[in-house]
C-alpha cells in the first residue's frame, strides 16, 4: 500500500460514493465471516502493522476471488485526547466483515463499491 498511490487502490475498489447492496444471500454472508475471521486471525498475528485499510483490501481481494462484492467504508473521528482518528471497514450484505466493531464512532466521508458482475 505503501507503495502505490491511493488514486490506484481507490480505482482496484470501485466507484467513491457507491454501496453494494445491503442484503445478501446466506451462503455469501457465511463465506464472508470465514474470511473476515481469517483476516483477522492473521492481523493479530502478523509482525507487520496489520491495521484495518490492510485488512479491508485483504478481504475485498479474498471476497472478489470468489465472485463477492461488498462495500469499503471510510470515516473520520476524534479519540478520547481529541486527536484525529481514520478507519476503514468492509461490508458485504448486513455483514461487517472487517472493521466492524465501534465503526459506528466514526463519520463516514466515502464509501468505495463495484456493482455485482
Amino acid at each position: 500500500m505503501a507503495c502505490l498511490p491511493f488514486k490506484w487502490i481507490a480505482a482496484w475498489l470501485g466507484a467513491a460514493g457507491t454501496e453494494t447492496p445491503t442484503s445478501a444471500e446466506d451462503h455469501e454472508i457465511l463465506m464472508a465471516q470465514e474470511i473476515g475471521w481469517a483476516v483477522n486471525a492473521v492481523a493479530r498475528r502478523a509482525l507487520w502493522d496489520a491495521r484495518c485499510l490492510g485488512q479491508a483490501l485483504a478481504a475485498t481481494g479474498m471476497l472478489r476471488r470468489r465472485g463477492l462484492e461488498g462495500t469499503v467504508s471510510f470515516g473520520a473521528g476524534r479519540n478520547d485526547t481529541a486527536e484525529f482518528t481514520a478507519h476503514a471497514w468492509l461490508r458485504l450484505g448486513p455483514l461487517m466483515v472487517t472493521g466492524g466493531p465501534d465503526h459506528e464512532l466514526f463519520k463516514t466521508f466515502t464509501t468505495f463499491a463495484r456493482r455485482r458482475a
